[in-house]
């Protein structure tokens, strides 16, 4: 039986593990590309796309493998899961995503505390967040829907093409957004455009998530 004890360490760990692997790939891209910022993010980018696919494998069975305190509002607002379980998620989440930047900043000795100073602002960066979301949510509806075992590896080759196709690079997580705004790295976010990143990625999670009631309709969570 899974407790809900392993559920939020489930949530803290694979949060941490994926927000280690975004900084740390986004800091070695960095140093190993000789200032060619398309290296750079082709590193992050497959990086990234990888580990989603091992982690949601991995956790998926425990937890759920959501790692997004969107996906969480998004499955409890359908059902998949009790609105009691909310916040200790969205708390295991964001904690996980602090503690998986500070892993990276050890293991290439940076600083462990430090805010990005990486300039992420205006109305394309915003709707870019707007669509990346609205892109992942409608991936992992449709796969949840009729193809769960893809979701996987659907997401991971969803937020490796976002990374290419959106203008923000495709934060698409409330949480990963809050922790990237505290890593002057690669792949860092402003603290003040934190925010709206945030906003409209809810706002993308809950136009997806009505869409899907309507395009799939009589969903079997899981």
């Amino acid at each position: 039986m899974v407790t809900p004890a392993r559920k939020l360490v489930a949530e803290a760990v694979g949060t941490a593990l994926l927000l280690a692997a975004v900084v740390g790939s986004g800091i070695m891209g960095e140093r190993l590309s000789g200032g060619n910022v398309a290296i750079a993010l082709l590193a992050n980018t497959l990086a990234t796309g990888a580990m989603l696919v091992a982690l949601i494998l991995t956790f998926g069975p425990i937890s759920g493998a959501h790692f997004n305190p969107a996906v969480t509002l998004a499955d409890a607002s359908q059902g998949g899961l009790a609105w009691r379980d909310v916040p200790g998620y969205v708390i295991a989440q964001a904690a996980g995503a602090f503690a998986g930047v500070w892993a990276a900043h050890l293991m290439f000795g940076e600083p462990v505390l430090q805010t990005s100073e990486h300039i992420r602002s205006g109305a394309p960066q915003l709707f870019s967040e707007f669509v990346a979301t609205f892109g992942l949510l409608s991936v992992i509806w449709g796969c949840v829907r009729h193809r769960p075992s893809a979701v996987a590896f659907a997401v991971g080759a969803y937020i490796t093409g976002a990374y290419w196709f959106t203008a923000s690079t495709s934060f698409a997580n409330p949480a990963v957004t809050l922790a990237r705004a505290f890593t002057n790295t690669f792949a860092g976010i402003r603290p003040a455009d934190a925010p709206g990143f945030i906003v409209v990625q809810f706002g993308g999670a809950i136009a997806a998530t009505f869409l899907f009631r309507w395009l799939a309709p009589d969903p079997k969570p899981a």
